[in-house]
């Protein structure tokens, strides 16, 4: 993937050397934009994504994954100088979308004039450590034929919390904060309070919008009708697409009542649980002034609102 990618980048630089630079060509105020997608591992990030990969050719956008080492979520300070530098001067690429397993960064300590667009989805917490802890054993029908670091473990995630084991400890559960929270020491101090307030602050004034795995067709829909220039399209190729359901954990047992009653005992559960319900809610909020209901479906409100009293009259 890594020297795909470098191909990719190779030709684009070769190719923009013959047609000429464009360093100070001035862009369109509509193709001025980035989207980040710092998507939570297990989320359906994969079924989405690839959404925007369907519609970037017919859309015009581009579609960039970012790869780090070992998908290491937090980078080094250097790495986030470069990260800003290129999504802010990267003009080939603007409008871009830009995905991948990375905390919440700042682009606003760095002294840029405009700051990209955050989007995320999040997941039930031990939904979602289910699915990575079956994950890492038996993948999923995307690649199937990839050899998975825990392959050939069979304990089953009733077994690993009934026997203490650390892939399914609560500890685990601390991702969903620290994504949101960002790159400050604090945010990956499993269970700190000041953590979970940061990421709140964080979900509510520098996401454009967090929509749930549970709901994302209506997460889909909300970003086609706010951002069309890039979601054109979405709602429609996610109901009749290949790929809405595209990555399936497979050999995927469902924990006993009696294993779920167990991690939800813990204060990491609690404060990973307060954040989901704090995100769902506020999801549900903005979707409840979005749209209506009739006959069963969903549909997205006209504009409702316009000017008047506008003076100076003209003649």
């Amino acid at each position: 993937e890594r020297a795909i990618a470098r191909h990719e980048v190779r030709e684009i630089e070769q190719r923009h050397t013959v047609d000429g630079p464009r360093q100070d060509a001035t862009l369109d105020e509509e193709d001025d934009v980035v989207i980040i997608y710092n998507r939570v591992p297990k989320t359906a990030s994969t079924s989405f994504t690839n959404i925007a990969y369907d519609l970037c050719a017919k859309n015009k956008y581009h579609v960039l994954h970012i790869n780090t080492t070992k998908n290491n979520p937090v980078m080094s300070l250097q790495d986030q100088v470069r990260f800003v530098k290129n999504v802010t001067s990267w003009k080939e690429m603007k409008p871009g979308f830009y995905h991948g397993h990375i905390s919440y960064l700042d682009f606003a300590k760095f002294g840029v004039k405009k700051k990209p667009i955050y989007i995320n989805v999040i997941r039930d917490p031990i939904e979602r450590l289910v699915s990575y802890y079956y994950f890492l054993r038996f993948g999923d029908d995307y690649r199937p034929g990839l050899r998975r670091r825990k392959q050939g473990d069979k304990k089953t995630f009733d077994e690993c919390v009934a026997a203490g084991g650390s892939d399914c400890a609560p500890e685990k559960l601390w991702l969903q904060i620290p994504f949101f929270c960002g790159h400050s020491s604090e945010c990956w101090n499993v269970g700190s309070r000041w953590a979970l307030e940061q990421a709140k602050y964080n979900l509510i004034n520098e996401y454009f919008l967090v929509g749930v795995t549970e709901e994302l067709e209506d997460f889909i829909m909300l970003l086609e009708a706010a951002l069309p220039r890039f979601f054109r399209g979405a709602t429609e190729l996610y109901r009749t697409g290949k790929k809405s359901h595209l990555r399936k954990t497979t050999e995927k047992k469902l924990p006993t009542k009696e294993t779920i009653a167990k991690l939800q005992q813990s204060e990491i559960w609690k404060m990973e649980n307060e954040f989901y319900e704090f995100a769902l809610e506020q999801f549900q909020f903005v979707r409840a002034h979005a749209v209506r209901e009739k006959d069963g479906e969903l549909y997205i409100l006209a504009q409702n609102f316009f000017y008047e009293k506008i003076y100076p009259k003209s003649n």
